[in-house]
């Protein structure tokens, strides 16, 4: 076990987790909208994800159905990143990750749904278990329903370009992805602040706003999805789904050390975070557990 712990892969691939748990805190630093925020972030990222292609020679060309439908799917991350970082601006940073891991509980639901395919036991469990965590927010932050709303909002969208990600992601490489995402979320939500006409002087940014930007959109977009990719092909599934489920732990811890009191939550959100996250982070071992339990069942038969 600790030499699992301490293998590199997985320390790089926990810097990028929480390197991601850090985007929230930067949400709650930056002071232009949601919308704003988001803007800025995909075309930094963009132009940052262009030079890496540039400096490696590493070839940008797709098809023009390929094309369309990244470009359809970056909407879609763009429309998750508004609502996650307008969820932070009318709540607060842990309410939002919290909220967020029930990716999970859609993910569950929407992948059988989408790839025809028989729905897990163990996804619904764990679903159910996350339901009744969010409940107990719900009814001991109430203050935040709105907050609390957007984010599972997010959290959908979330689900849904993950999973249309993930059988993309078996045709073309990762990165080429992430770049026409990044392009059609920038579009869409050009498109977005164009009908709302928000591009207005409140977009303007303040001193400190263009040093969150930068590092939001090169450093927790561009560099770390790159770190992410490349420790991902090294270490096994499982690895990667229990690693990533520490984003909102790691997101919370520092939005508490960094924006202070006004992370300071009720014992019950406290409890009901304790249910979802607990729920998130023993999924991996209950889905492996079943796997292996059908897999030699199987072999029973077989033999």
């Amino acid at each position: 076990m600790t030499r699992i712990f301490f293998n590199k892969n997985v320390l790089i691939l926990h810097l990028t987790v929480l390197i991601w748990g850090f985007t929230g805190v930067l949400g709650g630093l930056i002071s232009v909208s949601a919308l704003h925020l988001v803007w800025y972030r995909v075309l930094i990222a963009a132009l940052s994800l262009f030079i890496y292609f540039l400096v490696v020679g590493k070839s940008m060309l797709v098809s023009r159905r390929k094309l369309i439908q990244f470009v359809g799917v970056g909407g879609v991350v763009g429309l998750h990143w508004v609502l996650f970082f307008h969820a932070i601006k009318i709540s607060t940073v842990s309410v939002t990750l919290v909220t967020l891991s029930a990716t999970t509980l859609f993910t569950s639901i929407l992948e059988p749904l989408i790839n025809k395919k028989r729905i897990s036991v163990a996804d619904v469990a764990v679903g159910l278990v996350i339901v009744f965590g969010i409940y107990l927010i719900f009814k001991f932050e109430f203050q935040y329903v709105w907050g609390i709303v957007c984010g599972l909002s997010c959290a959908f969208c979330a689900s849904i370009f993950s999973i249309l990600n993930a059988r993309m992601v078996k045709h073309t490489a990762p990165s080429t992805i992430t770049f026409y995402e990044m392009i059609g979320a920038f579009l869409w939500v050009s498109i977005l602040m164009l009908f709302a006409q928000d591009f207005n002087a409140q977009m303007w940014l303040q001193g400190t706003d263009w040093g969150y930007l930068l590092l939001l959109g090169v450093v927790c977009t561009a560099v770390a999805y790159v770190l992410g990719v490349a420790v991902m092909k090294e270490l096994s599934a499982f690895t990667v789904a229990l690693t990533t489920n520490m984003e909102p732990v790691y997101g919370i811890l520092l939005a508490v050390l960094i924006l202070g009191h006004k992370e300071t939550m009720s014992l019950g959100f406290y409890f009901g975070s304790l249910i979802v996250l607990g729920a998130v982070f023993f999924y991996p071992y209950l889905k492996a557990r079943i796997e292996n339990r059908e897999r030699s069942l199987i072999n029973r038969k077989l033999h």
